[in-house]
């Protein structure tokens, strides 16, 4: 049977898909907002390191294998429910519920293999199959690290977690496959949906305080920082932008581009994400009060990590890199001591003008050159 036509747009069902990602992230949200720690961090982190990876797999897989059929749309619903299962589990996930984690993960990989090794593009269905066992192994992990609990638990998806993003560096790359446009624009949607997250945060933050003055302007600065991060992202056309250097990357034959582009370097976006989200429902719930250290740096460090993980990504796509962008990620890091010193709402104003500086001079300077 020949190959598949290329898929060039997203479809409505990958949109729906998508839905329960911005659940995901609001449940991420939720367990770093109640543990601003250490270790409430390094759950945050690990956990979405593996849920990504599965996530960014999905995205693969609508790009090589569109569900234009009954039989794969059902499929694809099937997964969702079991991303809807894990993600409820996730605020609990290392305190009693990481059994129910671990199995509704094996059932997304279980849904994902099979979506793979059925395709009618031989190419496709041959190269999944050497790899579906060892999503498999993976999934099996972080079941019996759930069903273990306690120092296993953490070590077992830890390692899951670092072993499974290496592991594209061990087989052929398949990024030659890919369709640029819906790629791209795939993931663009993960980023809207997930900026749809600060939204939320500032209705949650807001919800159970009194809407005084105070309160007003911390739900306007709490919106436009979410409107900075999603200039951020799509100003300046961006997504026009990235596709073009996706496909210029992979021509010049960039290695494990769509892995080194959208890959973990979107974990760490995405957490960025969730760390700004947990920090402004902090600072909208109460916009007088000063900061912690903690919720300080997860407004800062936040903001700081999405600027940085959004460069690294366009630099894997052989964009240039923005100098604006990365001074405003030290300043925005910067203002993790104006969160501790001064009113919550005096750290997100700060921040708010950090990123409007950045990108008037940005576009003051021109359009940044990409590498020869």
């Amino acid at each position: 049977m020949s190959e598949a036509a290329e898929v060039t747009e997203v479809s409505r069902l990958e949109l729906f898909f998508d839905l329960v990602f911005v659940f995901t992230i609001t449940q991420f949200t939720t367990l770093l907002t109640r543990h601003p720690t250490a270790a409430g961090a390094a759950q945050t982190a690990v956990m979405l390191a593996i849920v990504w990876w599965m996530y960014g797999g999905y995205a693969w897989l609508t790009n090589l294998v569109p569900p234009d059929r009954a039989a794969r749309r059902i499929a694809m619903v099937c997964g969702m429910a079991s991303y809807l299962v894990l993600a409820l589990t996730i605020p609990r996930a290392f305190h009693g519920e990481g059994l129910t984690f671990g199995l509704a993960y094996l059932l997304v990989v279980l849904v994902h293999g099979g979506l793979f090794t059925v395709s009618t593009r031989p190419s496709l269905a041959i190269i999944y199959r050497g790899f579906f066992p060892v999503n498999v192994a993976f999934a099996l992990i972080v079941v019996a690290g759930g069903a273990i609990g306690g120092a296993a638990q953490y070590g077992l998806w830890t390692l899951v977690a670092c072993a499974a993003w290496l592991s594209p560096r061990l087989i052929p790359d398949q990024s030659h496959l890919l369709g640029a446009h819906h790629f791209v624009e795939r993931h663009a949607l993960v980023v809207l949906v997930a900026l749809g997250e600060s939204v939320v945060a500032v209705g949650i933050g807001a919800s159970s305080a009194s809407l005084d003055a105070a309160t007003l302007t911390a739900i306007a600065l709490g919106m436009a920082m979410a409107g900075c991060l999603w200039w951020a992202y799509f100003g300046a056309d961006d997504d026009r932008l990235r596709e073009a250097g996706f496909t210029r990357a992979i021509a010049m034959g960039r290695r494990l581009v769509g892995v080194r582009a959208f890959g973990l370097v979107f974990v760490a976006l995405l957490g960025a994400v969730v760390a700004t989200a947990a920090g402004v429902r902090h600072g909208v719930a109460d916009p007088g009060s000063h900061l912690t250290g903690p919720q300080a740096l997860e407004l800062g460090g936040g903001v700081a990590l999405f600027l940085v993980a959004d460069q690294v990504s366009r630099a894997a796509m052989a964009l240039g890199i923005s100098p604006a962008r990365m001074t405003a990620a030290a300043a925005a890091l910067c203002t993790t001591a104006v969160g501790i010193a001064l009113p919550a709402g005096l750290q997100e104003a700060a921040l708010v003008a950090v990123l409007t500086v950045s990108f008037i001079l940005e576009r003051r300077s021109g359009p940044v050159a990409a590498p020869a």
